[in-house]
């Protein structure tokens, strides 16, 4: 591995790391790439297909369909803030990524991954405001407070990437440069560090905490509350129609929730 001397004192700064991810040897190799590019096109095609549906149809022109297709916007630079050099990795000897690309990396990911969390929450009070007070939902869920409502989401998903990234930037990497992951994730850089990260970890756990449980917290109460009121419709085809609203949004819930267990 590559470092710097600081000064003319003893500590050394990594200046690149090697991300190991996939352990894979010949036909796999190929296979694992081929698959993963796919993936990779076809998220980005169906989230682009979707915002362009959403622009070009005016009876899209809806509080809903504005966070819809905000969210796909979302996913597509999601995923390509880690896909892209993952697939090339899976193919190339050289796995090495750059300290300050690294850093990059991070601070998009955790801030996409935020603002999907905070985004979702708010999705679910715009379900609740369109069934709980169906005749209010225009005047109250105007193009205004759309806008607002996800320029915040963006802001709590910038801010919180950015405390963290301080925190993590600061720590010293010395003689362990490889990171056992197929990208750059806090989990990982926080394993190699070789200064004190007590204080990194519980800033992390702390703002993790927050930005999952307030919208899980946010998202659970709103269902209860569309529930209660959905129970109350007398008809069963007025029941049918208020739970179809919500099923595509509780089930993106669902699985991000469901994969951010699975991976954490």
């Amino acid at each position: 591995s590559f470092f710097c001397r600081m000064g003319g004192s003893n500590e050394t700064k990594v200046m690149y790391f090697i991300l190991l991810g996939f352990p894979t040897t010949g036909g796999l190799q190929l296979l694992l790439f081929s698959a993963l590019l796919l993936v990779y096109l076809l998220t980005v095609l169906e989230n682009f297909l979707i915002i362009l549906i959403i622009r070009n149809n005016h009876s899209l022109q809806k509080p809903m369909y504005f966070f819809l297709g905000n969210l796909s916007f979302l996913e597509i630079w999601y995923v390509s803030a880690i896909e892209p050099k993952m697939i090339r990795d899976v193919l190339s000897d050289d796995k090495r990524i750059s300290f300050q690309g690294c850093m990059a990396q991070l601070h998009f990911f955790v801030t996409f991954v935020c603002t999907e969390y905070v985004l979702l929450a708010v999705m679910a009070l715009d379900r609740v405001v369109a069934i709980c007070k169906p005749l209010r939902y225009p005047l109250i869920m105007s193009h205004e407070l759309c806008a607002q409502l996800v320029a915040a989401c963006w802001m709590c998903g910038l801010a919180t990437s950015s405390i963290k990234l301080g925190f993590i930037a600061r720590l010293s990497f010395c003689d362990v440069d490889r990171i056992n992951h197929y990208f750059c994730d806090i989990s990982p850089l926080l394993n190699i560090s070789c200064s004190d990260s007590s204080l990194a970890e519980l800033v992390d756990f702390t703002l993790a905490l927050l930005v999952i449980m307030l919208p899980l917290c946010a998202v659970v109460a709103s269902y209860i509350c569309i529930l209660f009121t959905v129970l109350k419709i007398p008809s069963s085809q007025g029941r049918q129609k208020a739970f179809s609203t919500c099923s595509s949004h509780l089930t993106v819930v669902v699985l991000f929730y469901s994969t951010t267990l699975f991976t954490y």
